[in-house]
């Protein structure tokens, strides 16, 4: 597939006018475009320091709209964050607070996971009902992740859901024939990036004319880590013109329950192989290398381009906002839902997609390489562009921001009403309105066990420049300070013991607020069982498992 895309941008972006009316130029209502895409890190892009991803085509939209430097998903796995997108409120008031349907109990973890519900609340009143209930066509293509009832989407909106497949990865492979509904008739060889976005594009031309709401939410870039053909060749040239490189592939991380920070650059002989150590120590990705996981965000920024490419061509450039984002960060630390798991070097690239660097961790750990997300948002006639924000923001954000954005009011629900806020003074640089949003503190809960990575039940609040991680197992705490330390080195939690305890006291006070449920003392817990305990199977949460260790 050509990049004639990039030069379809450059021509969308000298067309983009400020104007202060209400809705586009042609006095339709706006037309709202979502692109989610799985797994994708903070730096996975170009514009954020990639230099081996390519990724021409949402570089040249980044200097459209705003560019969020420091925007946060709700959790660092999906279904959560997917929840806080689309109804403005926090997972932990929703209580979805882990990907569904949820890793299994074993018998070494202290605690019992936090009870947790097994789909989007139907009480809810979620962006895509709101919009069809004013008008719009609403339509998702790719993961949903959120339930898997009968007619779950539909229910909570959606006109349209193609695949007719509720899991959080695709059925096997990227690869045709995709064992999906609504996906079949493909050549064989097919790629699902691909085939997804031309379902939607078609969507779009048949609904050019009335108002739409298009989630295109990517399987992409979610294991199984498996590239097109063309672009894995692409890559595997680049990487060997490389030459040698820089720095250690891996570091270990230890569990910081357990009162242990790194421990080595994964190289001592107690550390050998890549699985879950006595210790309750991992090993972190620490090059971005790998040819097939290149090859899939190269696919993501093509069919970004072709969406964009699209919009011009139907003549709805200026009259569509158009957002991009992640919903938890890279996978740099593997899978190991089954806590046995030993993986082989052999594959290696099936089980690490990336580096976070210079960010600390990845999906599944509340350091910012779990949590801290790519977030573009364009809003033509009416925001800025070429602009950046460091104002931190978080996914609940979304929902009151695109009901503004299209001049919907955002009814509140429950006692404390959404929690998330709306971005539109950020977008249209009032600073009053900047002003009160900087101030506001961002929270996180998640009272599971993590499969990525071992880590411990916890949460975070972060206020300021300040951020703090509570671990639910000893109540153990880190206290970060992002602007002096933004790979989360440096742990102030004893040298400034009274901003940790300010932190952790409106963490408290925050859980008591949206009713967050805690994890619990583990009836099955045997004291000194450790991980990866004892040979004990863990479970195979997706069609992959038994083949390359995949999982969520």
């Amino acid at each position: 597939m050509k990049r004639f895309v990039i030069g379809s941008l450059a021509i969308l972006m000298g067309s983009f006018v400020l104007h202060a009316q209400p809705v586009s130029r042609n006095g339709k209502k706006m037309n709202v475009i979502f692109y989610l895409v799985d797994d994708l890190g903070w730096a996975d892009l170009g514009y954020e320091g990639s230099h081996f991803y390519e990724t021409p085509n949402i570089d040249s939209f980044s200097k459209v709209g705003v560019q969020f430097n420091q925007a946060y998903a709700a959790c660092h796995v999906c279904s959560p964050s997917r929840a806080s997108i689309l109804t403005g409120e926090y997972p932990a008031r929703l209580h979805l607070t882990d990907w569904l349907p949820g890793r299994k109990e074993f018998p070494f973890q202290k605690l019992e996971s936090g009870e947790h519900v097994q789909h989007l609340p139907y009480d809810q009143k979620p962006l895509p009902e709101v919009l069809k209930e004013n008008g719009y066509k609403t339509a998702i293509f790719g993961k949903w992740h959120l339930g898997e009832d009968a007619n779950s989407t539909q229910r909570q909106g959606f006109d349209l859901h193609i695949p007719d497949y509720n899991k959080g990865w695709p059925n096997g492979s990227y690869f045709s024939p995709y064992d999906m509904k609504g996906l079949e008739g493909g050549v064989n060889g097919e790629y699902l990036t691909d085939r997804l976005t031309a379902e939607a594009l078609k969507w779009v031309e048949k609904n050019k004319d009335q108002p739409f709401f298009l989630y295109l939410a990517q399987f992409g870039v979610h294991d199984p880590i498996q590239g097109r053909g063309d672009l894995v060749v692409k890559y595997e040239k680049k990487l060997a013109k490389m030459g040698k490189v820089s720095g250690v592939p891996f570091v270990l991380e230890g569990n910081p329950d357990d009162g242990t920070e790194v421990s080595g650059t994964a190289q001592d002989e107690a550390h050998k192989g890549f699985k879950v150590y006595p210790d309750r120590t991992v090993k972190i990705k620490q090059r971005q290398d790998n040819v097939e996981f290149a090859a899939m965000v190269d696919c993501i920024d093509e069919n970004f381009g072709r969406v964009m490419a699209k919009l011009k061509e139907l003549g709805l450039a200026d009259n569509t906002i158009v957002i991009f984002f992640s919903d938890n960060g890279g996978m740099s630390a593997a899978n190991f839902g089954n806590p046995s798991r030993n993986i082989q070097p052999v594959q290696l690239n099936k089980a690490y997609s990336t580096s976070n660097l210079p960010l600390r961790g990845g999906k599944g750990w509340l350091y910012e390489g779990g949590i801290r997300e790519p977030m573009l948002v364009y809003w033509p006639g009416h925001g800025l562009h070429g602009v950046t924000s460091d104002v931190p923001v978080t996914s609940t954000d979304f929902y009151p921001t695109i009901l503004d954005m299209v001049g919907l009011d955002a009814k509140p629900r429950g006692s404390n009403g959404i929690d998330g806020s709306s971005l539109v003074p950020i977008l249209k640089g009032e600073a009053a309105g900047t002003g009160k949003l900087r101030e506001k503190p961002l929270f996180w809960h998640f009272p599971h066990y993590s499969n990525h990575g071992a880590q411990s039940p916890g949460g975070a609040v972060r206020y300021g420049d300040y951020k703090l991680i509570e671990y639910y197992e000893n109540n153990m705490v880190q206290l970060f300070n992002l602007k002096n330390d933004p790979g989360e080195h440096q742990d102030l939690a004893k040298t400034e013991p009274a901003k940790a305890k300010e932190l952790t006291a409106m963490l408290h006070e925050w859980r008591k607020q949206v009713g967050a449920v805690m994890p619990k003392p583990n009836p099955q817990y045997k004291e000194g069982l450790k991980w990866p305990g004892n040979g004990i199977k863990g479970e195979e949460d997706s069609p992959y498992d038994k083949k390359d260790g995949g999982g969520h």
